[in-house]
């Protein structure tokens, strides 16, 4: 597939690196000479040095070609126009980032379609979508549904404590009568494993489990996770993602939320109906404590400062909150997040690469997830009749090394896979794959 990137921002650079590892045809566009530079040399790519909404370097870039054009620069404007001309000069399809939640909207998203954008993204919804994910279910650091929920993954952290330490998966599974859970991938030392059935879980691994809602308090408890409730939210930062959480979750919990900016703590006070918002610095800890930190059950930290979530989740752990959930916009920052225990991480931009990425695959996907602790990602597909997949039961397909099948929606019945389970056509299927296995995936379900 041949792909245009407008924009070498961090979504944008992401997005390169998956596509290239997918060895597509990738052209990246930016006015910045010097970062793109930087990004030729790490990556398989063409670069372009020019404007994404300029015609003329839209023509040097040949976008009348082009399969996927994705408009990803830092503004709004830009992003659509860009897309608008793009379509309008012969790009197949069209994909724009937005930070406006109108435009979302069905009547309005039509209009765009007519205009010429074809798909348009907003990080800040799905950012806000995942906060309030990991909020449902205490005890993970990750948590997405598939097919509405008939399919959970989890990512759990494993401590000492935890009954399942030091046994095998093959192990684990003989102690239930029944596969009420699938161990798709370990985290270890910033290195992803996919495991199969003599891998040892380990102290501080963490675990990427798919299962289904009946099955979660068995995974709870191998985990050795308790579970509580929770009523107390504290937040920090009033940014788009912390309002459309507010907004989200003010009629579930009790929330306090912080906000440095004086007029953009009085305006959130106006549009938050029941929500408490306060105006103050967050990292201070006198007015934390002032504000009840000690009582909350759970803290988020939106703000637009990595370093700030990161360190004011540390200090709310510390204080007693079982809960953390912290905005890590610099992917560099990740691996040193999740070491150092702060909790569930966001990161709007992998989220966002993700949601675009499924328009560049070529079996039949309905969700891509890029998992935030690993370059690993999960994929909903759906398998096509005469597809090899469908062929023998899994214990005979040989999976690659770099893939693993968690589980199965069949109509409103899921599955957990196991050796003897038989895929059949259009079975959803969730699949874990490292990069390296995501071309193997789409030959075995087309």
């Amino acid at each position: 597939m041949r792909i245009i990137i407008a924009g070498a921002g961090e979504v944008g650079t992401h997005l390169a690196k998956m596509l290239c590892n997918a060895n597509h045809d990738v052209i990246l566009m930016d006015e910045d000479e010097e970062k793109l530079k930087q990004i030729d040399s790490h990556f398989d790519l063409m670069t372009i040095v020019g404007a994404v909404s300029s015609i003329e370097d839209l023509k040097e870039a040949n976008v009348k070609s082009c399969d996927l054009f994705i408009a990803v620069p830092p503004y709004q404007d830009m992003s659509i126009l860009s897309a608008i001309l793009a379509k309008k000069m012969g790009a197949k399809m069209t994909v724009a980032r937005v930070n406006n939640y109108e435009y979302l909207l069905p009547e309005n998203k039509e209009y765009f379609k007519q205009l010429g954008v074809d798909e348009l993204i907003y990080p800040e919804q799905l950012g806000a979508r995942e906060v309030v994910a990991s909020l449902k279910q205490v005890g993970t650091r990750q948590l997405f549904e598939f097919s509405g929920g008939k399919l959970v993954l989890f990512a759990l952290k494993i401590r000492d404590n935890a009954p399942i330490v030091n046994k095998t998966l093959a192990e684990v599974s003989a102690i239930h009568s029944k596969q009420n859970y699938n161990t798709v991938a370990i985290n270890r030392d910033s290195n992803t494993i996919i495991p199969r059935g003599d891998e040892k879980f380990q102290h501080n691994d963490l675990a990427y489990v798919i299962t289904t809602r009946k099955a979660i308090p068995q995974v709870m408890q191998d985990a050795g996770k308790k579970q509580f409730e929770i009523k107390n939210v504290m937040m920090l930062g009033g940014s788009r993602i912390g309002k459309k959480v507010a907004e989200q979750l003010e009629g579930q919990y009790n929330i306090k939320l912080i906000e440095i900016n004086k007029e953009r703590a009085a305006r959130l006070a106006d549009q938050l109906e029941n929500t408490l918002v306060i105006n103050g610095d967050g990292r201070n800890l006198e007015l934390l404590k002032d504000e009840g930190i000690q009582k909350m059950d759970a803290f988020v930290a939106v703000t637009g400062n990595s370093e700030v979530n990161i360190l004011a989740c540390q200090l709310a752990k510390k204080l007693g909150v079982k809960k953390t959930v912290a905005e890590v916009e610099n992917i560099d920052y990740i691996d040193l997040a999740e070491n150092i225990g702060i909790g569930t991480l966001i990161n709007k931009k992998l989220i966002a690469a993700s949601y675009i990425y499924r328009y560049t695959l070529r079996a039949n996907v309905s969700h891509v997830k890029c998992l935030t602790a690993t370059d690993a990602e999960v994929l909903e597909l759906i398998a096509q009749p005469g597809s090899k997949v469908t062929k023998n039961p899994l214990r005979k397909l040989s999976l690659p090394k770099d893939v693993n099948i968690g589980g199965i929606i069949r109509g409103e019945e899921a599955i957990i896979a196991t050796g003897d389970t038989q895929i059949l056509p259009n079975d959803r299927v969730v699949v874990f794959a490292l990069p390296s296995g995501i071309s193997k995936v789409e030959k075995m379900f087309n």
